[in-house]
């Protein structure tokens, strides 16, 4: 397992990325603009990071900047951590076994989501291309929210 991201909504992008990188010193790494989903993901390294973040794309804070405003009550401007995981489906197997509810089951073979015991949302993505889609993920529904 690879740690990858920490994400953090953020209501105004370049107010948050002056803060971000102006203030604190770190720098953008990668951008994604999403027409359909409306939104913005910027990934920035600190600079004892940032080479290790070009090369490997980790450890990194996300910047998600949703396009329609909302406010984000109850702390969820705090999104997710993020792993980077050998196997999906054999990961998500072992936390079952463990009583971990897999909230997001990894249907699509590439992504999940579970929730610690102080219900921070940690998604698990597989490392490469997604593995093929398999029983009994692709059946599995959704479990609360993440």
């Amino acid at each position: 397992m690879r740690y990858l991201h920490t994400m953090v909504r953020v209501k105004n992008l370049e107010e948050s990325l002056d803060f971000y990188c102006n203030k604190l010193g770190l720098s953008e790494v990668r951008r994604m603009d999403s027409e359909a989903g409306r939104f913005t993901l910027v990934y920035l390294a600190a600079p004892g990071d940032r080479l290790g973040a070009v090369e490997t794309d980790a450890p990194l804070l996300e910047l998600t900047y949703n396009w329609d405003t909302e406010d984000y009550a109850g702390g969820r401007n705090f999104g997710h951590l993020a792993f980077e995981v050998d196997d999906i489906y054999a990961v998500c197997e072992n936390l079952m076994k463990q009583g971990v509810t897999i909230n997001r089951p990894p249907r699509d073979g590439w992504m999940a989501f579970i929730r610690s015991p102080d219900q921070i949302s940690i998604e698990l993505l597989q490392k490469g291309d997604a593995l093929e889609p398999q029983e009994p993920w692709v059946s599995m529904t959704n479990t609360g929210v993440w």
